[in-house]
Parts: structure tokens; sequence; C-alpha cells
């Protein structure tokens, strides 16, 4: 299911860029690879490279998954690709890895749990590091998943860090925001926040199998329960809850249908098209609000007196705001 009308498709402008819309997915890892760089040189390729490929992104159904450590996540993942790929779906997963603080980089054990979607030809796994973003997504995610589109992937599949007061940054660059849950019950509940459940177009107790099968039916009726008392977050919209087991790749069928509801219903009413316009402006200020805070760190004037006046911040001599005030001159040469 597409969620645009299918348009036809410009002439891509470049090699890099001919190369991803027609599939070639050695070229589609290299450019998310210039894409995640932070070389100046870097980011103006990428920057042209994603304006030749913009014409061919929008075809595709975004949809984020997150939940909490041990839910498996990845699992899941594989399990779902599998499924899309029976019924004929390309599928791009981009999973966003803890970043290791020796190095930075990714850490990659994702990647090893997807053993069946990393085989396969219609499938793309690239795992990216977080690099101290919050929100569990990388910074450049929004960029990689444009990318993914452009090279003819029709699902693109986010998998965030984990679960937590600021693993919800997924939900702003998605058509769709699902939230898996272990089997629990009683105050075990309460171990995921409220704010993120409500956040969630769709609710799906995982380990539904074996001992945790009732548990895991209980829970799904807590949760149904407790959905039905929040303020729904699109009016054409509500929130089912279901159940699978990954693990025996079961209810993964139903999980996908509801997807795919959720999808018409939505583009029927012109919501999509409305949140992504809404993603995309958003986008455009975090980008901003990014990149002044790397300009503002990198300039000399700044450089030359931080490190003095965190001093005096830390030691209590200086108020904070007072400390901003005298970066910010700095950095817009206004003096002091």
């Amino acid at each position: 299911m597409s969620v645009a009308t299918p348009a036809p498709r410009p002439e891509p402008k470049g090699p890099d860029a001919r190369a991803i819309v027609a599939g070639d997915r050695r070229a589609l890892a290299r450019a998310i690879t210039l894409i995640e760089s932070t070389r100046a040189d870097h980011r103006r390729r990428a920057e042209a490279l994603l304006d030749a490929l913009l014409p061919h992104t929008g075809r595709s159904i975004r949809l984020g998954i997150s939940g909490p450590p041990g839910v498996g996540k990845s699992t899941f993942i594989d399990a779902l690709g599998r499924h899309l790929i029976a019924l004929g779906r390309r599928v791009a997963v981009l999973a966003v890895d803890p970043s290791s603080k020796v190095s930075g980089g990714s850490i990659l054990g994702d990647k090893t749990r997807m053993a069946h979607l990393t085989e396969s030809r219609t499938a793309f796994v690239r795992p990216s590091p977080t690099a101290g973003t919050l929100g569990g997504v990388a910074r450049r995610t929004r960029e990689a998943m444009l990318a993914c589109e452009a090279a003819g992937f029709d699902a693109i599949l986010v998998e965030t860090v984990g679960v937590g007061q600021s693993e919800t940054a997924v939900a702003d660059m998605v058509d769709m925001f699902m939230l898996l849950l272990l089997p629990a019950g009683g105050d075990e509940l309460q171990g995921i926040k409220r704010g993120i459940v409500e956040m969630a177009d769709l609710l799906v107790v995982n380990k539904a199998d074996g001992e945790l099968a009732e548990a895991a039916k209980r829970t799904a009726g807590d949760y149904a329960s407790a959905v039905h008392m929040l303020r729904p977050a699109s009016t054409h919209w509500s929130v089912p809850v279901l159940t699978c087991s990954a693990l025996n790749a079961t209810g993964i069928d139903a999980v996908w249908a509801a997807v795919e509801r959720y999808v018409a219903a939505l583009a029927k009413s012109g919501e999509i098209e409305r949140r992504r316009a809404r993603q995309s402006r958003e986008w455009l200020w975090n980008e901003v609000n990014e990149t002044l805070r790397a300009a503002l760190k990198a300039h000399p004037g700044v450089r030359a007196m931080v490190g003095e006046l965190e001093a005096k911040v830390t030691a209590g001599t200086l108020a904070p705001p007072a400390a901003a005030r005298l970066l910010l001159d700095a950095f817009l040469g206004r003096g002091s």
C-alpha cells in the first residue's frame, strides 16, 4: 500500500543519485555513510545528494518501533520484515545502536539479531550510532530514511535504542509509532511512561508464547483499558493493543494488517500529508538549532572563554544565564 499516488519520477542528477534510485544497495550504503559524516565538505555533498533524491521520496510507509530493553525489538523487526518480503515488499531497517564511548561508532548488535533480513536482497539493514543524540535516534536518521525511500524501499522501519522519557523523537519523523511491550502486570506496568504510551499509534505485547502467553493476554487487556482513558492522537484512529510472538512469528500478520488500516485511514483524511508537512518544518528548525550549536562551540571567541566561564558556573560564582549571554555576545560579535 502506498501512502501517496505515484507520480512520474524525474531523472535524478549525479551518478550517486542515479545508482541509488536504480536500487544499488552499495550506493545507498555509501550515501548513508556520507550523510552521517560531520565533515563540512561531506555535509555539502550530502545536501546536494538529498536535493537530487527528494523527488523520489514520499511513497513509503514510515514506521517507528520502540520498546523497553529485553522486549525483543530486533527479533520482532526480523519477523515483521520477513512477513513483508513474503508480501512482495522491499524493506529498509534503520536500527539505531548505542554509540561506543571509546570509538563513537555503532556497537552493531541489532544487525546480528536480524540474520534473515540481512541475507535478503529485498531488505536493507543499516545500524547507525546515536553519537550522543537524545530521542532514541541518530541525528541523520531522517536523511537516511529519505535515501532508503529513493532507493525503492517501500517500508521503512526505524528501530530506536530503547524506551524512556527521551526516546520519543522517532514519533516526529514517521507515519506511525509502534510501542512494543513485555508481558507484565500490576506495578510492572508503571515501567512504561505514560507520555510514550500517549504517543503510540499501536501497542503490541510481544513474547505471547509458552508460559508468558496468558500474561501477554492480561497485559494487552490492561493496556487496552488504559488507552481508552487517554486522549487519542487522531480522531481518525483508535489505538489497538495486539499480542504477538516474534520468536514464533505468530500474530505478525495481524500487526501489519493494523499498520495498513492505520495508513489507509489517515491517508484518506489527509492527516499523513499534514503530519509529514509538520515534521518537515520541525526538521528545519531542529537542523538550525543543531547547526548553530555546533558553530557556537567552534567559534574562536567562544572557545577562548568557555573554560573559564564553565569553571565560574561550576564554582557558583557566575549564574548560567549570565555566562550564556557572554558566550552569545562573543559569538555574535557584540562585545562584552
